[in-house]
């Protein structure tokens, strides 16, 4: 067994312990413990509490001593609940394109969208698409996202898909950073497939799936549900085989048209995330379900679309995460931060509100009981931020960045290079 680590004194830190799952928070809710410290063995918190108290009860003979210089906030690690950053190439042009006024339509017809990402992922060989994943979990890891959700999809055929989730895999264990993985093979019919909608969700459905679980490549299995890609209908059957192997289920819902929501509802889905275009129904649905809305701020920016409707849903009694949506197209910024403090000025978020739905309640989208909290008994992941007052980290909308970030017990420097 190692030495224990006490990690102190900071000036403030937030345990993100004792809020609902569901509803709205203010700030006044939000354990905040002053001159505190945190005492850790292995990967794992063994107490929060006063700094100096902590620090008389141990010897040092057998505690590592980690004395802070300044006034720091200790925050639990962010969790990334939804992400796309394995992936090949870029969409630079689609953006600008986009910003000059073509429609979705012209920029796939000109070659771009999310076939030209496709085009490009299945030129790399699974080190090459390992390295990029694992130098975008590493760049998120130094802004403090500790865990990171990567779907696949953009393989859409068997081979490839398995060699997404296979580098995905790859990358887990060459970054510190814990990668979910999850299976989006139904995020569009590929255009080298010539059957139906129908037909493509079978096959991957009874080809696919099972080749997932022999390998433990993952435990989601994620579906775009719009007019661009599957309709609620043709996804059911997919989903209903996916439940019948054990997956887990989450939605890309309600992006540009309603629909998606109750799809995700219907099956006891983790998530629905988007959301963008759901209205009064699809809202007061989710929100008397466990099923947990996903806010993906960095979508809206990216196609200067309406953002979720992140105080309705807060207020009607539902669960709200935020997520950064990291891909190639339509949300390339990746910063987490950022992209939430945007959302909370738009959406009026209290900050209570903005960093449960970075760490606890993003952590319950992707079923993990065993993070997002400072508390014992929970992994040593958290952030140390240079400031005296919390309310720095989303005022400065991403440019205060971590001066040290600490996942499963131990101090961690990523390359981004």
């Amino acid at each position: 067994m190692n030495k224990q680590k006490l990690i102190g004194p900071f000036h403030q830190l937030l345990t993100l312990d004792k809020l609902p799952l569901k509803g709205p928070l203010k700030d006044e809710s939000l354990e905040i413990i002053q001159e505190a410290g945190i005492l850790i063995q292995d990967d794992q918190i063994i107490e929060v509490g006063n700094f100096e108290e902590l620090r008389s009860k141990i010897t040092l003979d057998q505690t590592e001593l980690h004395l802070l210089e300044g006034d720091c906030v200790a925050v639990p690690g962010w969790i990334d609940c939804h992400t796309h950053i394995c992936f090949g190439g870029t969409r630079a042009r689609d953006f600008a394109m986009r910003n000059a006024g073509k429609s979705y339509l012209e920029i796939a017809e000109a070659g771009g969208g999310i076939w030209d990402t496709v085009t490009q992922t299945r030129k790399l060989d699974l080190i090459q698409l390992a390295a990029n994943t694992t130098k975008n979990a590493n760049q998120h890891l130094m802004e403090g996202v500790t865990t990171i959700e990567v779907k696949s999809g953009y393989g859409l055929n068997h081979e490839e898909e398995l060699k997404m989730l296979r580098a995905i895999k790859e990358a887990n264990s060459k970054t510190p950073a814990d990668l979910i993985s999850t299976c989006l093979a139904a995020h569009m019919k590929p255009r080298d497939f010539e059957g139906t909608n129908a037909e493509y969700l079978k096959l991957i459905g009874e080809t696919l799936l099972p080749q997932i679980k022999i390998e433990q490549l993952s435990n989601r299995v994620d579906a775009f549900i719009e007019k661009s890609a599957f309709s609620s209908e043709e996804i059911e059957p997919y989903f209903q085989k996916a439940k019948e192997f054990g997956f887990d289920i989450t939605v890309h819902a309600d992006q540009f048209t309603a629909g998606g929501s109750e799809v995700a509802v219907k099956f006891n889905a983790k998530s629905a995330d988007h959301l963008e275009a759901s209205g009064e129904h699809e809202i007061s649905l989710l929100a008397q379900t466990g099923t947990i809305a996903v806010a993906l701020p960095g979508a809206s920016l990216g196609l200067g679309c309406d953002f979720t409707p992140a105080r309705k849903l807060l207020d009607k009694g539902g669960s709200l995460a935020i997520a950064s949506d990291w891909n190639p197209g339509s949300a390339p910024m990746g910063d987490l931060i950022t992209q939430a403090s945007i959302l909370a000025t738009f959406q009026k978020l209290s900050t209570a509100e903005v960093l449960a739905g970075i760490t606890v309640r993003a952590a319950a989208t992707l079923n993990l009981s065993d993070r997002g909290i400072l508390k014992p008994g929970m992994l040593a992941d958290f952030s140390i931020y240079p400031s005296s007052n919390y309310q720095e980290i989303l005022y400065h909308q991403g440019k205060l960045k971590p001066a040290q970030v600490w996942k499963s017990g131990n101090r961690v420097t990523a390359s981004v290079n």
